[in-house]
């Protein structure tokens, strides 16, 4: 199974490609979108390295990994589901990371929210996941937001293993099972 074009009413979701390397560096390229992911703005130099190993995820599990938005055509950022591969993060058959970064200038305008609704669809009744969960620095209330709101719940806090600012406060962990998102969409 690859990875398919996703849309949404807004949004079509590309599965990330050599061709997107520039838009990763323009995104990649803001302090404040990197501000609770990172020491501050990546060099062209470091988000080729990151685009590398982005590509790599699409190969670990079929079906899973980066895809880019563009809303009319226009860039607006790139989504994640991706098997779990962090230090907080064990391996489990079943489960996938789901994540957002998106441009600032598309900040508070219902795309992040949008898009991993559809990368929770797909995940759960395409590719047949068990658990999705989502992770971010405890003081990243934007993003613990829009995790709240597409239906993941908090499943627990713990330390962060970054050593940039913010992370000295942790990290959280919100998720939602197969049941639960098949409730949320039954109305239940």
């Amino acid at each position: 199974m690859t990875q398919p074009t996703l849309k949404t009413a807004r949004i079509v979701l590309v599965p990330l490609a050599d061709e997107h390397l520039d838009l990763e560096v323009e995104l990649d390229s803001d302090p404040e979108v990197m501000r609770y992911l990172d020491r501050g703005a990546r060099s062209r130099s470091e988000t080729e390295a990151a685009h590398q190993r982005r590509m790599r995820a699409a190969e670990e599990v079929p079906g899973l990994g980066f895809w880019v938005g563009f809303v009319d055509g226009e860039f607006v950022g790139w989504w994640i589901l991706q098997p779990p591969n962090g230090p907080d993060q064990p391996t489990v058959d079943g489960e996938a990371e789901l994540g957002y970064r998106l441009l600032r200038k598309h900040w508070r305008l219902g795309y992040a929210s949008e898009g991993s609704r559809e990368l929770m669809r797909y995940g759960f009744d395409e590719v047949g996941l068990n658990r999705i969960f989502a992770q971010t620095l405890t003081i990243n209330r934007p993003s613990r937001a829009t995790m709240a709101s597409v239906g993941l719940t908090y499943a627990r806090a713990f330390d962060s293993s970054e050593s940039f600012p913010g992370a000295e406060h942790g990290e959280v962990e919100y998720e939602i099972t197969r049941d639960a998102y098949l409730a949320l969409q039954a109305g239940e």
